[in-house]
């Protein structure tokens, strides 16, 4: 039996549309700031998403991506990448250049961010740091000229210093044996600082009263780090850990676009350089939207792996 004026009260309690209402209202200023970050991910990221339907069709530009008929089997354009010549090659060099981005550049960044958070002489800080995180603002235009009048065979400082010294000239840029080390250093030294400011960041929210504790107790200053600092940090280095491994595939386009030359192909040659040969300059837009959704699929994959890894730490992204 139902007890009286209790379907009443249960009639009176506000609807989820109703709450949902009451908070958007509430937080209105917030949501409003939000609105172009929404707006710009739904045009420029998600709208796009539509265009995948041409690496399962035969796509002319002239009938459209809705015009242009479907292709049988669907996976042909795949089949096609797979069976290329140059798979074997553009799947190594492409983990094989990320993978050693991955490595070296997660450890400098860390080091240098230790190090500005030990030092105590705040002009020192801020000039190291500022020295460190401008090259990020720099186009790979401006640092293939830099590296160029560094490491160019024929007149590079590096390879001056080299003859002087009695060697022989050696051709950096264009030889297979150093061009992966110019790639994965140059991006080193672009991003060091740039990624130093996201673990300071995180090194300030570290409670203080960890580190008075510690001294209390005789702890050293390394101890303090390897116990507090490092701990303290440990979600932000697994988050983006996470995120770069989703770009696994990405090897740096603009990059190696700008650096690379037909010499160093064997090592240097990476899906997407591929693709912009292959797909977009002989317009076989379906190969190259097949290339990159099986690029997406993958990265996907392994932001899902890594995520689900790191909640065994309760460290995951969701």
């Amino acid at each position: 039996m139902q007890t009286p004026g209790l379907a009443d009260a249960s009639s009176l309690q506000p609807s989820r549309w109703q709450t949902t209402a009451k908070t958007l209202w509430r937080f209105r200023a917030f949501y409003l700031m939000l609105l172009p970050g929404i707006v710009y991910f739904v045009i420029f990221r998600y709208f796009p998403m539509y265009g995948v339907i041409i690496a399962f069709k035969d796509f002319a530009i002239m009938e459209g991506i809705t015009g242009s008929p479907w292709i049988n089997p669907w996976y042909k354009h795949f089949q096609d990448f797979y069976q290329s010549p140059y798979f074997g090659q553009l799947m190594t060099n492409t983990l094989l250049i990320s993978l050693y981005k991955l490595v070296w550049g997660t450890l400098p960044p860390i080091l240098l961010a230790l190090l500005l958070n030990e030092c105590r002489l705040r002009w020192l800080k801020s000039f190291v740091q500022t020295l460190t995180y401008m090259p990020h603002f720099l186009s790979w235009v401006i640092i293939f000229g830099i590296l160029l009048s560094l490491f160019s065979q024929n007149g590079g400082l590096i390879n001056r210093w080299i003859v002087e010294s009695g060697g022989s000239s050696i051709p950096f840029l264009t030889s297979t044996d150093y061009f992966r080390s110019i790639l994965v250093g140059s991006e080193v030294w672009q991003n060091l600082g740039w990624g130093a400011i996201i673990y300071l960041a995180a090194m300030s929210g570290i409670d203080p009263t960890l580190y008075e504790a510690a001294k209390v107790d005789g702890a050293t200053r390394l101890r303090m780090i390897w116990h507090i600092t490092l701990p303290g940090i440990r979600s932000i280095i697994i988050l983006l850990f996470i995120l770069k491994l989703g770009h696994l595939l990405d090897a740096g386009f603009d990059q190696i676009y700008i650096l690379y030359n037909i010499q160093v192909y064997p090592v240097a040659d990476i899906l997407d350089t591929w693709v912009y040969r292959t797909g977009l300059q002989q317009m076989n837009f379906s190969l190259a939207s097949a290339v990159g959704l099986f690029k997406s699929s993958i990265g996907l994959l392994l932001v899902l792996g890594a995520n689900g890894l790191a909640k065994r730490w309760g460290e995951g992204i969701w």
